[in-house]
């Protein structure tokens, strides 16, 4: 498989395609990452992952990159949808512990949105993952808060981390995608293309 380029900044979503042994290199460019409003849920973790892949094929499309011209662009977001309304990244402590609470004994969806660009066009798809949690207490989220301060992370949380293995009831779909990049449908894609 050709070496594409991956426009995140996740250290997960690094590992990730590392694990997998796939060759990429990083390339980011800040992004607004807001949405219209009347947006279906659904569709709003790929228009952002297509916000951030646009930013660097432009940014690799100026004279000092040609290099990188016609290169595969790899681009995902990920969101935490409860009862349907988007939760983000928390902006505090506070907030993150309110999440979290909020999540509790619940079921919530993570929503990966994957945007492909390459020479020949773009793959755009979302994929849903089902994620029950078991009551938390209110020591534990604050200790998971403490100890893990998830404040770059949707949801609050992370799976691969205690409050996974300790809070998560079951999950329903893709393990991978709820810690960023459901990778066996990205590898899909990408072999798609070759």
């Amino acid at each position: 498989m050709e070496d594409f380029i991956l426009a995140s900044q996740s250290p997960r979503r690094k590992l990730l395609l590392e694990w997998a042994e796939l060759p990429f290199e990083i390339i980011v460019r800040s992004t607004d990452e807001t949405y219209p409003l009347d947006m279906p849920i659904a569709e709003v973790p790929i228009y952002i992952a297509k916000q951030k892949a646009l930013a660097v094929q432009a940014y690799l499309q100026t004279a000092f990159h040609k290099q990188y011209i016609g290169k595969t662009i790899l681009a995902a977001d990920t969101i935490v949808v409860l009862d349907g309304k988007v939760i983000g990244k928390p902006k505090d402590r506070l907030d993150a512990i309110n999440i979290l609470t909020a999540l509790s004994g619940k079921t919530h969806q993570v929503v990966t949105g994957v945007v492909i660009l390459h020479a020949k066009g773009e793959i755009a798809f979302s994929d849903i993952t089902e994620v029950q949690f078991h009551p938390l207490t209110p020591e534990q989220i604050i200790f998971y808060v403490d100890k893990y301060q998830p404040y770059d992370k949707a949801g609050a949380y992370a799976i691969q981390e205690w409050i996974g293995v300790v809070g998560i009831a079951s999950i329903t779909g893709d393990f991978y995608n709820v810690m960023g990049l459901p990778v066996s449908r990205v590898i899909q894609a990408l072999q798609s293309i070759t």
